[in-house]
């Protein structure tokens, strides 16, 4: 079991390597000049040679990805200065000659164009993605396990037939064509019938209220977020039921005349949620990753429209952070899911060995 659960954890220390390692290259091929991007094309020749000394920009290729995975490590090296020490917020752990070992959070630089740490600029735009993501594996579970079991129960029916056929389109359209076929529709072509906005947060700002919540912008991103993931719980959960109550004790149940309504949500569906909740656990990982257009295109404040935002002005940092930032959370949140699992079910890990 032990041996397991390093085995996960390294697989997804070595994923994150992995990230790293193809984020700081492509942000390394890609035009621009950030010395230029950071003080405008006015600057003049000595501030664009203080900032390419500051960032390592002066520095070969390989030294300056050493310097990055040195911000990002939260064991690190550094010089023993007060600027260093205002720059990554530091605690010491040893010091060697000049230098100082130190623990921190990881550094992520800051943005080009506002100067802001981008680690601040993640924190402050998290809670609109997660509440989105919350929100739309809620749905897309709650949804897709009621359909899911309508169409296991009513097995070669026409509601099977036309749940089915809608669930397997579910998987095949890409959030953001939902996005925005719903935004147009319900958004604008029948705005006043559903009272709904073509975009917009959770929070607004009124001109005499100040700052004011505004649920009713969550449903049309929530929708459109949780449509695939509720075509996928649908179909797991049909196949789930169908697979157990084709068991003896199920039909054992029914032949001592036990209420159907108990025998299907009392003992099949118990039984059938397994793999259902497994499933449910790694979709809501990859729609904390995976709302970025969703985001821009309801403009909802999130790491997504942070990120497409920052990439549309050049924003590197912003970008490469909101890259490392979502893949963390995917690694961690599976990384934990699979260890939960297999202490749920020993063998999980006895089958991995």
């Amino acid at each position: 079991m032990i041996q397991y659960i390093l085995r996960k954890i390294i697989y997804g220390l070595l994923v994150l390597a992995g990230v790293v390692i193809i984020v700081f290259m492509l942000f390394n091929i890609l035009p621009g000049d950030p010395a230029r991007l950071t003080l405008g094309q006015r600057a003049d020749v000595a501030s664009i040679e203080a900032i390419n000394k500051e960032l390592g920009l002066d520095k070969p290729i390989l030294t300056q990805f050493l310097m990055y995975v040195n911000d990002l490590s939260p064991i690190s090296v550094h010089e023993h200065t007060e600027k260093n020490k205002e720059k990554y917020e530091y605690n010491e752990l040893l010091t060697v000659g000049e230098k100082v070992v130190v623990i921190k959070v990881p550094y992520l630089r800051r943005s080009y164009q506002t100067r802001r740490r981008v680690s601040e600029i993640l924190i402050e735009a998290l809670p609109g993605t997660f509440i989105l993501a919350l929100s739309s594996i809620v749905f897309a579970s709650i949804l897709g396990v009621f359909l899911g079991v309508i169409t296991a129960i009513r097995q070669n029916t026409i509601t099977d037939g036309i749940i089915s056929i809608l669930s397997i389109m579910g998987t095949s359209v890409p959030s953001f064509f939902s996005a925005i076929l719903l935004s147009y529709l319900f958004g604008f072509v029948l705005s006043e019938i559903t009272g709904l906005n073509m975009t917009g947060s959770l929070y607004e700002v009124d001109a005499f209220e100040g700052r004011i919540l505004a649920p009713q912008n969550l449903i049309l991103p929530m929708i459109s977020l949780g449509i695939r993931p509720l075509a996928i719980i649908v179909q797991l959960t049909r196949s789930s039921m169908l697979d157990v109550l084709s068991q003896d004790y199920i039909r054992t149940a029914v032949s001592k005349g036990v209420l159907r309504n108990v025998v299907i949500f009392k003992h099949a569906l118990r039984n059938a949620l397994n793999p259902v909740v497994t499933a449910v656990s790694g979709l809501f990982a990859s729609m904390m990753a995976g709302a970025f257009f969703v985001e821009y295109i309801f403009s909802w404040k999130g790491i997504g429209k942070a990120a497409v935002d920052a990439l549309q002005k050049s924003d590197f940092p912003v970008v490469m952070g909101t890259v490392l930032f979502t893949a963390t959370i995917f690694v961690l949140i599976n990384t934990i899911v699979d260890v939960i699992y297999s202490l749920l079910d020993p063998r999980v890990a006895v089958n991995e060995a």
